[in-house]
């Protein structure tokens, strides 16, 4: 039997869709052990968002407040009090959970399970498969260490369902972090606002590559696209790196994984690292004048065309199908 922790992530006192892939996660590791999964909210309104989390099944939802933004040694401090007793401690492998869960490993002597792509319950033994070499190459490994500490990736696990049922609310005091902890001070965060989805939760990505020659043909040619279609927008390394779209819309093996129902790849080439953060989505359409492109093996649609003639195009027809209702 093994018990779960989820350490889920909040966003101005409001967990994250990231954290639901955590969840379905612990489900699994829970029902396939006989175990049970708590969740625990941490950080600034944690007993707002524990609220919100009372839907998805789990045992009980714990949560502790902790004031001053995201500080890592407080906040794995206190994540580290919370494991005990616990055989499995996860989170999303976004950039908090990457950043927060190896320092909750290292306090507590745990092995580490990264960014992992599936688990399977094989008798006592938890099997956990990820991908490397940019998604060429999948590892399977067990964890020896009495706790487990784990984070999945959001592309391969979808969100939990709510279980209808309430789970209970449980106060957990903070640890503190320290020394360390107290030679840092937040002094503010900034929050890109956007009326469009959010990159990694959106279901249809739209993303440009370096063909599109330009900041200004991101704005002119992509965006009426991206906006057509209701769509978060993404690019290339090579696109971000010439400085036409910021970094946080990167998509790739260095940037963000991605697996919407739709990606539309537009003038990208698809090297390694670019497919390593987009080959898990549902639909794949292609749009470059190489009909060599790496690309092509794994798009489901390939149109082979200047993408300044065909963009605007289906930017038209999209919005002639969304006039007709």
């Amino acid at each position: 039997m093994t018990d779960v922790l989820v350490v889920a992530e909040l966003t101005e006192g409001q967990p994250r869709k990231t954290t639901l892939a955590a969840v379905t996660f612990a489900k699994q590791v829970a029902e396939g052990t006989g175990g049970a999964f708590d969740i625990l909210a941490i950080g600034e309104g944690a007993e707002g968002a524990a609220g919100a989390l009372t839907q998805y099944g789990a045992r009980k939802v714990l949560h502790s407040e902790v004031g001053g933004g995201y500080v890592s040694e407080t906040f794995a401090a206190t994540v580290a009090k919370a494991a005990d007793g616990y055989g499995v401690v996860a989170a999303c492998a976004s950039s908090y959970g990457k950043d927060l869960l190896p320092r909750v490993a290292a306090k507590i002597d745990a092995g580490v399970a990264s960014d992992i792509s599936s688990v399977e319950v094989d008798g006592s033994d938890l099997l956990y498969t990820r991908p490397m070499y940019a998604g060429n190459v999948f590892g399977t490994l067990k964890i020896t260490t009495d706790v487990q500490v784990v984070t999945v990736r959001q592309s391969e696990f979808d969100p939990a369902p709510e279980a209808g049922s309430s789970s209970p609310v449980e106060a957990f005091a903070a640890e503190d972090g320290g020394e360390a902890a107290s030679k840092i001070e937040v002094l503010s965060l900034e929050v890109v606002k956007s009326e469009r989805p959010e990159l990694t939760e959106a279901d249809v990505v739209v993303s440009g590559g370096r063909s599109l020659k330009s900041a200004e043909n991101f704005e002119n040619v992509l965006e009426p696209l991206v906006d057509a279609l209701n769509a978060a927008m993404g690019a290339s390394r090579a696109a971000v790196d010439a400085g036409y779209v910021p970094n946080d819309l990167q998509v790739g093996q260095t940037g963000k994984v991605v697996a919407p129902k739709l990606y539309i790849a537009v003038g990208i080439s698809g090297a390694i690292q670019h497919l390593a953060g987009m080959k898990g989505s549902k639909t794949i359409v292609a749009i470059n004048k190489d009909r060599e492109a790496p690309i092509a093996q794994v798009a489901d649609y390939f149109l082979v065309a200047d993408l300044f003639d065909a963009v605007p195009e289906m930017t038209k027809e999209v919005e002639k199908l969304k006039a007709q209702g």
